[in-house]
């Protein structure tokens, strides 16, 4: 069946580094392309970074760019999000997303908290 693992979350001072992963199976990974989300208590939640099928074309949030990096592995059917310069307020679960035409998976999450 279709899975999304996502791994790599946890408590991080500010400042600091993290590096999630999205591990992908029971689907054509190199068809889709990915993205990372990530919803704060009480907030909606918001897209981060998307990445195309090869991996040539990134998009960023503005809030993340120039601190954080997506990247993909599609023979690994993985997916990155390299976190620098975290901030207490990008505190979040952080999902990744797979999407292809009008299909969508999305995997469980990953807590993110960034404090001292």
């Amino acid at each position: 069946q279709v899975q999304l693992v996502e791994s790599g979350g946890g408590l991080v001072q500010p400042g600091g580094s993290l590096r999630l992963s999205c591990a992908a199976s029971g689907f054509a990974f190199s068809n889709y392309s990915m993205s990372w989300y990530r919803q704060a208590p009480g907030k909606e939640r918001e897209v981060v970074a998307q990445i195309s099928t090869t991996g040539e074309i990134t998009n960023y949030a503005d809030s993340v760019r120039d601190r954080f990096t997506i990247s993909r592995d599609n023979a690994k059917n993985m997916v990155f999000l390299q976190m620098n310069s975290l901030k207490p307020e990008e505190t979040a679960v952080y999902y990744c997303k797979a999407r292809w035409r009008n299909h969508e998976h999305w995997g469980q999450g990953t807590q993110v908290t960034v404090s001292s």
